[in-house]
Order: C-alpha cells, then structure tokens, then sequence
C-alpha cells in the first residue's frame, strides 16, 4: 500500500482532533526536534558566512568529545545525547497510537527486514558515491566547510558511539521529516508537492551548517527519499540507508583521516 493513500486526504483521526490541534502538535513535535535543528543551523551558517576566511576553511564537527581527557565521562556524554535525541520520536509514537495506528503506519517495524534490508543498501551505494563528489565540488567551489564528520578520542567505545549516533541519526530524521511529517501535512490538506517541498526544504535546513552544499545536496535527498516512501509505503528503507551513508561517513572518516590525499582533514 503507497503512503501516500495514508496521507493525502486522510480524514482526521478521532472526532475532536481539529486541524488547529494537529497543526499545533506538528509545530511542537518540530520545535522539539528538526525544526529547532534547522533554526540552529541557519544561526551557525550566518556565523560561518561572516567570518573572515572562506568557508572551506572552516570545519563543520558533527561528533565531538563531550569531556575531553575524561573517557568515561565521555561516554555517558555520548550515550545521554543519543538517547535523548530519541525522546521525539518516541514522542511522534505516542501521537500515532492516540490515533490507533503507530510507527508501523509510517512503515518502521520488523514486519520486512530483508527487503527494507535489501532496498536500503541500493539507495546508500547510489547516494553515497554522488554525495561524496558533491560534497568535494562544493567544497572545492568555496560552498562548503570541511565536514569533519568525528573528532572522538582514540578508545575502545569510539566506534560503537558512532554506529550508535549514525542509527539515531537515521531513525530521527526519517520517522520524522518523512514518515510522521508527511502524514500529519495530508492531513492537514497539504497537496502531495507542497508536502514534498516541505520535507526536502527541512532535511537541507538543518545540514546548512555545513554550507550551501549541505543544504543543497541534502535537499535533493530529501526529494528522493519522500518519492521512495511513497512508493514503498515504509521509512524502514529510508533508515536503513541513512544509516549506512552516516556509518560510511563517520567510520569512514575515522579510519581513513590523514591517511588518503582527496579526504579533506582540519
């Protein structure tokens, strides 16, 4: 079944639940989460913008020692920040079982591993060779800072906080900017391009500290991933591939810095 058939046009969930209320709790669901991430993004991007220097020589960390010198305390920094990055998803859950239907609506659950397993290793090799060279020409270009995508201490956890932070990434941003975002903007009458808009535009906002590349290149994620949700009907796919580019992209970053010449380093 397409999401789209759950989304555009649904009528609202229970007598009572006006457009004004889930209007509201969209907002607050955002607020919480994404949205309040894009409004910090813009504020960094302004900052990176004005500084003297061009902005490929500035660096963008995105998982960063929380206590330097104190690698235990670190990793309860780590761990706390992972989790609670989860709370508004758990959040979303809640709204979409008050309405009887829950993450498995939205297509996140165990019902199909292997395909969403299938399905989303494809969608990662296709984007994270293209993003890879995007992100190099727009850095190149003088668009972007140089993403550093860890800068943890060298310890036994390192790797372990960074396939955990990659999953939350993923299961974050996936439930919702496409699954739960989408259908809340159905519901609320949004046409099936306004919805798409919506999403795409909010996926580059919050990368836009990166730069303009950033917000660029993660725009047109966004088109892709909401035109593959609505095909398949699932974000399962979606997070399995978000989070293998982001594990690509941290592991990656930790295995190879300094040690390959077209990998740009701070």
């Amino acid at each position: 079944m397409r999401a789209e058939a759950g989304a555009v046009g649904e009528s609202l969930p229970g007598e009572g639940r006006s457009r004004r209320i889930l209007r509201d709790e969209t907002l607050l669901v955002l607020a919480l989460s994404l949205g309040a991430s894009g409004v910090a993004a813009l504020i960094s991007f302004i900052g990176s913008a004005t500084k003297p220097g061009g902005l490929r020589e500035q660096a963008a960390t995105l998982n960063a020692s929380a206590a330097p010198g104190r690698p235990w305390l670190d990793l309860t920094w780590q761990l706390f920040g992972i989790a609670t990055a989860l709370v508004p998803v758990a959040l979303v859950a809640h709204f979409l079982l008050r309405e009887g239907a829950g993450l498995r609506s939205l297509g996140f659950d165990r019902t199909r591993p292997w395909p969403d397993l299938g399905r989303g290793a494809a969608v990662a090799a296709v984007i994270g060779s293209t993003g890879i060279a995007f992100y190099l020409t727009a850095r190149g270009l003088g668009f972007n800072l140089t993403v550093v995508p860890e800068a943890l201490p060298d310890v036994w956890w390192k790797y372990p906080v960074l396939l955990l932070s990659a999953i939350q990434n993923a299961v974050v941003e996936e439930v919702i900017v496409v699954g739960y975002l989408l259908r809340r903007l159905g519901q609320l009458g949004w046409s099936p391009g306004s919805s798409l808009m919506a999403s795409s535009v909010l996926r580059g906002s919050y990368h836009l500290y990166q730069g303009i590349g950033g917000f660029i290149g993660n725009m047109v994620m966004g088109v892709v991933f909401v035109c593959l949700y609505r095909r398949w009907g699932r974000v399962g796919p979606l997070v399995v591939a978000h989070s293998l580019l982001d594990i690509g992209a941290f592991v990656g970053y930790g295995l190879l810095a300094g040690r390959v010449d077209w990998l740009p380093t701070v």
